[in-house]
């Protein structure tokens, strides 16, 4: 073959192997990121749903009962790595604000045993409910399909924000910030 005609197939070839590559660029560059899709749920700006059981420490907890107030439900289990390392986090938020008593947290028990669950708090830190009891049936109506999993709900019993992953005492902060001033 000659150089005219392999310069031509080559044409042939690079040309849509370009049209195809600009399509990509297109596509990728105007679909929403897959952190924020993943980030949303059928459940925010709806009441938050019940969180209803048996604490690790054997006393019944409500989330309705903390109505008018800020709520963070974390959906954990102790051998999460990232659970581990968001735990810290959880427990500066819950010193800055338990004086206060303007926001909470509830964690909720994801496929764990009451007695690693102990033992991590033991270890780990933390003076807040732990819910065992009732877990599996929160974790289906929050639609959790991984941990750490973080619902914000509002003082007056609606979901506001999700976070999948690890969470940040100044990020939740900055999210009841932003949510308190907004009209």
């Amino acid at each position: 073959m000659n150089s005219g005609g392999r310069r031509r197939r080559s044409l042939w070839i690079a040309l849509p192997v370009a049209v195809v590559a600009a399509l990509l660029v297109v596509v990728l560059a105007t679909r929403d990121s897959a952190l924020d899709r993943r980030a949303s749920s059928p459940i925010l700006g709806g009441l938050a749903p019940p969180v209803v059981g048996m604490t690790v420490a054997g006393e019944t907890f409500d989330l309705d009962d903390w109505r008018g107030r800020w709520v963070v439900v974390n959906f954990f289990q102790s051998t999460c790595v990232p659970c581990i390392m968001e735990h810290p986090e959880l427990v500066e938020f819950d010193k800055r604000h338990s004086a206060a008593g303007d926001a909470r947290i509830v964690s909720v028990v994801f496929d764990d045993t009451v007695e690693n669950v102990r033992e991590f708090f033991s270890a780990h830190g933390g003076d807040w409910p732990v819910v065992a009891t009732g877990a599996r049936e929160a974790a289906v109506a929050y639609g959790v399909t991984g941990v750490p999993e973080s619902y914000l709900v509002a003082p007056s019993g609606v979901v506001v924000w999700k976070q999948l992953g690890g969470v940040t005492a100044d990020g939740i902060d900055d999210v009841i910030a932003r949510l308190s001033a907004a009209p």
